[in-house]
């Protein structure tokens, strides 16, 4: 492998694999399970990131939640296709989810460990840990990530000719579940529809006093510098509005927007009622598990790069917050992607490497399960290539293949990443009329498309 020596190289690979996050160990995952001897590199803890905290593999480091399961919701296509193509990380998820609604939330330390127990288990896939600086010679999946080491970076820059772009993400705080005051804040989940009798979710409620005292301190409060991570390849930092991904902005920046943006957006009330008044509150702020055991819950949608301090003051504005301890505060993190429609094919190869696939937030797909449906492309094309038969184009009916297209068929000049949603979806022949039969239709022809690509053959 060319890589730096402390990356041991034991045995000669049918593949290499950068990178174990979502992406690249469902790659991984997906070749060995072909036939083919994999070696995934993952540099941690030989060297670490700014935003990861262990070294396991898959390690989530945002938000907890995969998206919504209801099989009409983009998510949850998405979920039904990755589960027919036996997706590890999806199964791993099942295994380890906690009461989230109608969502798929994850204890994250639990899911981490799963998958790194069976991708470290898998007798053909050899884990071995240290920073690749350049991008072997033969076939290779890289799914670096977010926080791509600049070395590797550059040698991605190189081969594709291209700058990188990037943008910036924001992680949500997460508060210890015994300093939630329960006689203010009160268990359910919207419209009743949660998983559990009593509800998913813990609402802390608004009134709107309440909401404008919060929202005043929340533009008043000091935001964190950029980290030396943060930086841009060539040094440079370009922290501005136009920067954010738009479908994760910090809560900060999207009060900036409107005062009643949050009440609207994370913070909308409705499907709920306070307790306390029988009513509807202006606003509320829900937390949802991050454990199986309720010891620590993620503030939902609240995602910041406020100083800790100030999230300690502001945030403890909330009612039934008051007394809270974080066990973690929000942070702000750089988001790594080539411009794809440049340099990738609808198969995630290069085109300047053909041998080369990209796959995760590198391609500009955004989202857990997009990350773990690249990753599960690349390992499958890379396993057919190996073998002598064609790489595969999903379909775009369905929403695996609509974010491929997504990405590899936008225009270059204005390229920005892409999470799964309905409307990325070709549009349907005779749409019915109803928002919820029309989702419905999607979501059945999206599953007719797969089964008939499954059909035809093994992938």
């Amino acid at each position: 492998m060319d890589a730096p020596s402390d990356v041991p190289a034991s045995r000669t690979p049918d593949l290499t694999v950068l990178g174990g996050g979502l992406a690249g160990s469902e790659a991984a995952w997906q070749a060995a399970e072909r036939g083919l001897r994999v070696r995934l590199v993952e540099m941690r803890p030989v060297r670490t990131t700014g935003a990861h905290r262990t070294d396991r593999l898959a390690e989530l480091v945002c938000s907890n939640s995969l998206g919504s399961a209801l099989p009409d919701r983009a998510p949850g296509i998405l979920m039904a296709e990755l589960r027919r193509m036996d997706s590890l990380l999806l199964r791993c998820a099942s295994d380890c989810a906690v009461a989230a609604g109608g969502a798929l939330a994850v204890d994250r330390d639990r899911f981490a460990a799963a998958v790194t127990a069976a991708v470290g288990s898998h007798p053909g896939i050899e884990l071995v840990r240290g920073e690749a600086v350049r991008i072997p010679e033969g076939p290779c999946v890289v799914a670096t990530g977010p926080l791509t080491s600049p070395a590797l970076a550059a040698s991605l820059a190189e081969l594709t000719g291209e700058r990188h772009l990037y943008f910036f993400d924001a992680i949500a705080p997460v508060v210890d579940g015994d300093s939630i005051d329960r006689t203010v804040a009160f268990q359910a989940s919207r419209y009743d529809r949660g998983a559990t009798e009593e509800g998913d979710y813990i609402n802390c409620p608004f009134t709107s006093g309440e909401y404008e005292a919060f929202i005043d301190a929340l533009l008043a409060a000091e935001r964190i510098p950029l980290k030396g991570f943060e930086q841009a390849i060539d040094g440079g930092v370009r922290a501005g509005e136009g920067t954010y991904f738009e479908g994760c902005l910090p809560i900060e920046v999207l009060a900036s927007r409107g005062r009643e943006s949050l009440a609207f957006g994370p913070m909308r009330p409705v499907g709920l009622r306070d307790p306390r008044t029988g009513r509807r509150p202006h606003a509320v702020l829900q937390l949802r598990r991050e454990d199986a055991a309720g010891e620590r819950y993620n503030l939902v949608g609240f995602q910041t790069n406020l100083r800790h301090a100030e999230q300690d003051r502001v945030f403890r504005m909330i009612p039934g917050l008051a007394r809270a301890t974080f066990a973690r505060h929000g942070e702000m993190h750089r988001n790594t992607f080539v411009n794809a429609p440049r340099i990738l094919e609808p198969t995630l190869q290069m085109r300047a490497r053909p041998d080369v696939f990209l796959a995760g937030q590198l391609t500009g797909v955004e989202g857990y399960l997009g990350n773990i449906a690249t990753g599960l492309i690349a390992g499958c094309n890379a396993a057919r290539i190996a073998s002598g038969a064609p790489p595969l184009v999903w379909p775009a009916e369905t929403m695996t293949g609509a974010l491929v297209a997504a990405i590899t068929g936008a225009d270059p000049a204005y390229f920005q990443p892409v999470k799964a949603s309905l409307g990325i979806l070709p549009p349907l022949a005779d749409p019915p009329r109803g928002k919820r039969e029309r989702a419905a239709a999607y979501a059945a022809r999206a599953a007719a498309a797969l089964g008939a690509l499954l059909a035809s053959g093994p992938a």
